[in-house]
C-alpha cells in the first residue's frame, strides 16, 4: 500500500539496474530493502550509502559529491546512523549511480530485515577517552555480518568508552569499551590525583596516607585514575568491551542491558555470531519482532544466556537483566 502523501500512485518502478536480487520492475518495499527510499515526491528517491563507523575515505567522499552533484540535490544528509544519504534522486539514475560510486569502493547500504551497517565513535585511535578500537571492530563486524537476513533489523554500534558515544544500550548488541584498573601501593606517593581524576566517587583518599580507597562497585572502567596517576600506580588490569544486547529506537524504545564485561575482539566477534544464530532459530515464530522484544519473556531469555553459556562460560554475567521497555509516548 502506497501512503497517500506520496505522489506516485504506483508501488513500484523500473530500476535499470538489480535491487536485492530483482530487476525490471521493482517494488518500493524491496527498494527500500537495497537502501533506495522512496519519497513522497514522484520519482524521487533517497540513496543511502554504506559507511560502517562513520569513517568515510577522502577519496570515495570526493566521488560521493560529485555523483551527488550530478544526480541528487543540492545537499547530502547525514543519517543518526552515520550514514551519508542523497536525496532527490530520480530512479532512472539508480545504474549510473551505483557504477560511478562502485569505482572507488563505494555501495550503497541496505534496510530491511537484516544486519545494518554498524556504527561507532573514533575509539582509540586519537580520542584521549578511547581504551577500545571501535574503528577497528566495525569494519570486521561490516565486512562479516553486514546484509546477514534475519527476522527483522539488527543494529550494532561500538562506543570506545563509558561516555558510550555510540548508545550501546540503545541497539540490538551494543559494544563498549572498558579497563578495569589495579593498583601498586609499593610506587604510589599519595599525591590524591586520582580521587581528584574519579567523577564516580570509586576512589577516595585514606586522610593519612594519601593513599587511594577503591570502590569497585562504583567503578565505571573509564581508566581516568590510569591515565592521571603521575608515578603509573594505577595500571590496566584488564581491557575488553562491555556488552549490551536487546536494545532498540522506535515508537516504543527498549533498553539493552549489560551481559558481560571485559570481552576481547575475537569474543566480541563470536558472541555477534553466536546471537545472530540464536534470534534466527527462535525469531522465526514471532515474525517480525526485534530481539529485545523477544528477549523480554522470560523462558526466551534464559534460552539466550544458556546458549552464550555454552561457549563463553563464565564471561557471560550470573545474573544479568533482560531488556526492559522504555516508554515515551503514555508516561
Amino acid at each position: 500500500m502506497v501512503d497517500k502523501f506520496v505522489e506516485d500512485r504506483a508501488d513500484g518502478v523500473s530500476a535499470g539496474t538489480q535491487v536485492e536480487g530483482k530487476t525490471d520492475e521493482i517494488d518500493f518495499e524491496t527498494l527500500k530493502s537495497g537502501g533506495l527510499i522512496k519519497q513522497r515526491q514522484r520519482d524521487m528517491f533517497t540513496v543511502r550509502l554504506r559507511c560502517p563507523g562513520g569513517r568515510v575515505p577522502l577519496s570515495k567522499l570526493e566521488k560521493i559529491v560529485d555523483v551527488a552533484k550530478k544526480y541528487a540535490g543540492d545537499y547530502v544528509h547525514l543519517s543518526f546512523r552515520q550514514s551519508i544519504e542523497l536525496p532527490y534522486v530520480d530512479y532512472r539514475d539508480f545504474k549510473v549511480i551505483s557504477d560511478e560510486l562502485g569505482k572507488v569502493g563505494q555501495t550503497i547500504a541496505s534496510c530491511g530485515p537484516r544486519v545494518r551497517v554498524p556504527t561507532a565513535c573514533s575509539g582509540c585511535e586519537y580520542n584521549p577517552n578511547g581504551l577500545m578500537d571501535t574503528q577497528k571492530m566495525t569494519k570486521l563486524v561490516d565486512e562479516r555480518f553486514f546484509g546477514t537476513d534475519l527476522p527483522h533489523k539488527f543494529k550494532l554500534s561500538f562506543s570506545g568508552c563509558p561516555v558510550d558515544c555510540a548508545r550501546t544500550s540503545e541497539m540490538d548488541m551494543g559494544f563498549q569499551g572498558a579497563v578495569k584498573p589495579v593498583w601498586d601501593s609499593e610506587t604510589c606517593i599519595g599525591c590524591r590525583i586520582c580521587s581528584s581524576a574519579c567523577k564516580e566517587g570509586a576512589i577516595e583518599s585514606d586522610p593519612e596516607t594519601g593513599h587511594p580507597m577503591y570502590f569497585p562497585e562504583k567503578c565505571l572502567y573509564c581508566g581516568d585514575c590510569i591515565r592521571t596517576c603521575p608515578t603509573d600506580s594505577w595500571r590496566a588490569g584488564i581491557r575488553g568491551w562491555i556488552v549490551r544486547v536487546g536494545g532498540k529506537h522506535g515508537r516504543h524504545p527498549v533498553i539493552g542491558h549489560k551481559i558481560a564485561e571485559f570481552v576481547s575482539d575475537e569474543d566480541a566477534m563470536r558472541v555477534i555470531a553466536k546471537t545472530l544464530a540464536w534470534y534466527r532459530e527462535n525469531g522465526e515464530e514471532f515474525g517480525r519482532t526485534r530481539i529485545g522484544t523477544i528477549l523480554q519473556i522470560p523462558e526466551k531469555w534464559e534460552s539466550y544466556l544458556s546458549t552464550l553459556r555454552e561457549e563463553f562460560g563464565s564471561k557471560i554475567l550470573t545474573n544479568p537483566r533482560p531488556p526492559s521497555a522504555c516508554e515515551i509516548h503514555f508516561e
